[in-house]
Order: structure tokens, then C-alpha cells, then sequence
């Protein structure tokens, strides 16, 4: 986890306003953020949001063998994730040392302290249980990730509803929900995490940091309490030195803030049940729409319709009345036409200069002929035939092919003019005829 550190002036400015007892948000020392619960469209989803921090928590549930140790209990299973979604300063793919401490609390808190009753997802003793996976996602983080986390864990789980069974013999059945029911988990009690952050070596105290109180406190107090002012955990952090005094009045403030969360959430499980049973609108999608979506989104404004016919004929009758309409159009060249006022058409000029166009290239495609030139005389021009009253004729190259005789051989004398036998007339060296072509 990599965090970007606080300057020197702004960690003054924070611990001379905690000594002042202000808090940047403007609340008191001992008051808590504000507390939002939504759920889902499914049984077992629902978002909790402390302040600006927000999480995401689903329950799932699935038939698995029970643990040699313990076959006649159900499995419980707690998962935690810091993404970078949430902030910039959790990696990904790698568990820090604040993610591994956030998940042993929540187990030692909801697991450990008995709240579900995992007797009761026992569906046959050593063979088939249930087993309960609660994810939480972090989705924004701004301070006291364990308290939303706590509160985020627990809604879900009493909101979550089980897929009904039946056990005949060594035959199990698995109901769906329209054909059974689901069946909601035994739950005891609701232990709930209140954070306390120390300052000046335990001189000054706050109640739910948020992100920039914990990079300059000096320690944290964690405490699980139920409604019944039962401790289920508590865990001290920090490297801090805690009295007696203190501890005692952080559980008395603890058992305050518990029973005013556990009410919240029973009225919003308690809605959300009512909702439900009447088939009105739930849901995530419902629960934001009366919400800002952009940051440009415009108030509604009433607005007076009981006089716009007349504003309207007004406006008419001020109006400048429109320009004669042309009864024909306007034709300026063959193919094209103008209706109405407007520039004029040029369409007529592009014609006229394809025209010409094709004039120039028909010009130049024509043979040429010694009267419509004058040829310049030189070494360039020495293999080029010009004649009056005749078209062009240019030569072939030069190159010459040359034919060797083989030497004459006498046996006997003979007349000059009777040939030699055996031998062909001696024939002169010449020229190749030149190849000629005619353009």
C-alpha cells in the first residue's frame, strides 16, 4: 500500500484543529458520518455507505462437505478486496498488511463471536452443509473501512435468504425460489465494529476517523459490541499505551453508537421486507434515482403556460413576412436548376471546362506530321528519318551482325570460276538490313 505522505504544514494544521475539537467536516468529536443502506435486486446484496466510503457486500451460499473436525456445522467465509477503484493507493493483485488485518477482525468479530447459528446449515451430519462466502468490495475509500465493513457483512447476511432443501432417505433436494421460499439464516445477535483514533498519545480522542485523520493519529481502538453491550472483539493498533479509563469509556461510547446502527438497520431490512411483499420498486436503480447523477444537472423550475397562445400570435404579427415563392425555377444550364433565392449555380461552368478539357487530350492523341513541327538537327536527332509530305520513321540501333567464314582448302588446281568442293561460295560481309518503324 502505498500512500502519498502528508506535508509537515498539513499535519499541523490537522492536530491544531483536533486540539481545538474541530474536525474538517464539521462534526464533533464523539459523532459518527452519516449511515446509508441500500439493497439489491437479489436476496443478500446491499451497499453501505459511512461518509464517502462505500462497500459492496454479497452473500452466496453453496453445498459442500463439512470439515472432519466439525460435521455437524456450516462453513462460514469472509473476503475482504481493496481495489484501485476505491484508491489509488491499493495495488492490485497483491494483499497488504492492512487488507490481511481487516480480514482476521471480521472473522474474529462475525465468525468467532457465534452470531450465525452454523447448526443450522448442517443439512445432512457429515456429508452436506452449507457453506456461507460474505464478499465485501471496497468501492470508495475515505476512513474507518472496518466499520462500514462490519456493518456491510452483517446487513447482507440478514438480508440473504437460502435456497429451501429436503432430505429423504440419502436423497437431497434443492428447491428454487419459485418453488419454495428461501429460507433466511439463524441469526443471534448483530456485533457491529466502532473505530476510535488517539492523538497526542492518547490526549485527544475521535470517534470514525476519516482518511486524513488516520495518517496523523497516533493509534486506533477497534470494538465489536451487540445491542446487549456484549464485547465480541476488540483489538488495540498503533504502538500506543491505553488505561483503564479510556478502554471503559470507549465501550460505553461503543454501546451507544451500536444500538443507534442496529436500529437503523432493522428499520431498513424492515422497509425493504414491506417493499417487497406490496411489489413496489426495489433495488439499486431505485434507491439513486432521486439522486444527482452529473454535476450539471438542472433544478426544476415551474414554468406559467396560461398565456403562451397570445405571446405567440404576438410574435406572428411582429414577425417580417416571408419573401415570394417562384412559381418556376430558375434553369441555368441543360441538367440543373435554382429554386428559390440563393447564390448562383455553378454547375453550368463545370461543364464548359470538361469540354475544353477533352478538346486539349483529343489535340494531343492526333499523328504528328513535319509541318506541325520543327525538328532541331543534333547527335539526339541522328537516328530519327524526317521526309516532306511523310510521317516520322525512327531507325533501329546501330548494332551490326556479323557473319565468319571458315578459310578456303585446295586439294587440286582448279579454274577460278568452278567452285570448291565441299565448300560453300564465299559471301560477302554485309549489313544487317535496318529494321525501320513507322509511327
Amino acid at each position: 500500500m502505498k500512500e502519498t505522505p502528508l506535508s509537515n504544514c498539513e499535519k499541523r494544521f490537522l492536530l491544531r484543529a483536533i486540539e481545538e475539537k474541530k474536525r474538517l467536516d464539521g462534526r464533533q468529536c464523539y459523532d459518527y458520518r452519516n449511515l446509508r443502506i441500500s439493497f439489491g435486486a437479489d436476496y443478500g446484496c446491499c451497499i453501505v455507505e459511512l461518509g464517502k466510503t462505500r462497500i459492496l457486500g454479497q452473500v452466496s451460499c453453496e453445498l459442500v462437505s463439512p470439515k472432519p473436525n466439525r460435521a455437524t456445522e456450516g462453513i462460514l467465509f469472509f473476503n475482504l478486496e481493496l481495489s484501485p477503484m476505491a484508491s489509488p493507493a491499493f495495488e492490485p493483485g497483491r494483499q497488504s498488511e492492512l487488507l490481511v488485518k481487516l480480514n482476521r477482525l471480521l472473522e474474529r468479530c462475525l465468525r468467532n463471536s457465534k452470531c450465525i447459528d452454523t447448526e443450522s446449515l448442517c443439512v445432512v451430519a457429515g456429508e452436506k452443509v452449507w457453506q456461507i462466502r460474505v464478499d465485501l468490495h471496497l468501492l470508495n475509500h475515505n476512513g474507518n473501512i472496518i466499520d462500514a465493513a462490519s456493518i456491510a457483512a452483517i446487513v447482507a447476511l440478514c438480508h440473504f435468504r437460502r435456497p429451501d432443501v429436503s432430505v429423504q432417505g440419502e436423497e437431497v433436494t434443492l428447491y428454487s425460489p419459485e418453488e419454495r421460499d428461501p429460507v433466511p439464516l439463524s441469526i443471534h445477535h448483530m456485533p457491529i465494529c466502532v473505530s476510535f483514533a488517539f492523538f497526542q498519545q492518547g490526549t485527544y480522542l475521535l470517534v470514525d476517523p476519516s482518511e486524513q485523520e488516520e495518517r496523523v493519529m497516533d493509534g486506533l481502538l477497534v470494538i465489536a459490541m451487540n445491542k446487549h453491550r456484549e464485547i465480541c472483539t476488540i483489538q488495540s493498533s498503533g504502538g500506543i499505551m491505553l488505561l483503564k479509563d479510556q478502554v471503559l469509556r470507549c465501550s460505553k461510547i461503543t454501546g451507544v453508537k451500536v444500538a443507534e446502527i442496529t436500529e437503523l438497520i432493522q428499520k431498513a431490512l424492515e422497509n425493504d421486507k414491506n417493499i417487497r411483499k406490496q411489489g413496489g420498486k426495489f433495488g439499486f436503480a431505485e434507491s439513486i434515482s432521486n439522486q444527482r447523477i452529473t454535476a450539471f444537472k438542472l433544478e426544476q423550475a415551474p414554468i406559467d403556460t396560461k398565456d403562451v397562445q397570445e405571446q405567440a400570435e404576438k410574435i406572428i404579427a411582429k414577425a417580417v413576412p416571408p419573401s415570394d415563392v417562384l412559381a418556376k425555377p430558375i434553369v441555368w444550364s441543360s441538367g440543373t436548376a435554382q429554386i428559390g433565392e440563393g447564390l448562383e449555380n455553378s454547375w453550368g461552368d463545370f461543364e464548359e471546362s470538361e469540354k475544353e478539357e477533352e478538346e486539349d487530350e483529343f489535340a494531343q492523341n492526333e499523328p504528328v506530321t513535319v509541318e506541325d513541327q520543327n525538328m532541331e538537327t543534333g547527335d539526339a536527332n541522328a537516328g530519327i528519318m524526317v521526309q516532306k509530305d511523310a510521317t516520322i520513321v525512327l531507325s533501329d540501333s546501330e548494332e551490326e551482325d556479323i557473319v565468319i567464314l571458315e578459310p578456303e582448302v585446295t586439294h587440286k588446281k582448279r579454274t577460278p570460276s568452278s567452285p570448291k568442293p565441299g565448300s560453300t561460295k564465299k559471301k560477302p560481309v554485309g549489313k544487317k538490313k535496318k529494321k525501320r518503324a513507322v509511327l
